[in-house]
């Protein structure tokens, strides 16, 4: 579509990406504080997303001498990431926070209170997983002190 002053609509998105990219571009030496990670799904491709963004993200800042922190959050029916009694990823989630000793891994209370009242049951975690009260809330915080965030 071509506007009446000439410009197209491709045009102005590219038009618009030119400042974002310089200021991205001048920003490029700050380095986040971490990236949170936030699954909210069982899918078991949505999970190994997750895990491949961790380690990927881990060696590309390893890679230029930093280190971020990376936190994975799971909601809602992504719990079963950290989920003892259902993960299918028990091995390569221990491996990984072996090798990251910058990654750690929370579980919504909230979203695991909720799926124990349906299920009747006490849902074991993962080792090295931890409690936070919401999920949601968490991504929040962290993303208020200046982490990335990235929906897996």
């Amino acid at each position: 579509m071509i506007f009446a002053n000439g410009w197209s609509r491709r045009g102005l998105l590219a038009g618009t990406a030119i400042p974002t990219a310089g200021g991205a571009a001048a920003k490029e030496d700050r380095l986040t504080e971490g990236v949170v990670i936030l699954i909210d799904s069982n899918e078991p491709y949505v999970m190994g997303h997750a895990i491949s963004y961790s380690a990927n993200l881990s060696k590309h800042f390893a890679d230029r001498g930093a280190r971020l922190l990376i936190e994975v959050v799971a909601n809602g029916k992504g719990i079963d990431v950290f989920r003892a009694d259902k993960t299918p990823l028990v091995e390569p989630l221990a491996t990984l926070r072996q090798s990251l000793p910058n990654l750690s891994y929370s579980m919504c209370a909230s979203s695991k209170s909720i799926a124990e009242a349906k299920e009747q049951i006490s849902i074991p975690l993962i080792a090295g997983a931890s409690l936070v009260p919401f999920g949601i809330g968490r991504v929040v915080d962290l993303q208020l002190k200046g982490w990335a965030y990235i929906h897996a």
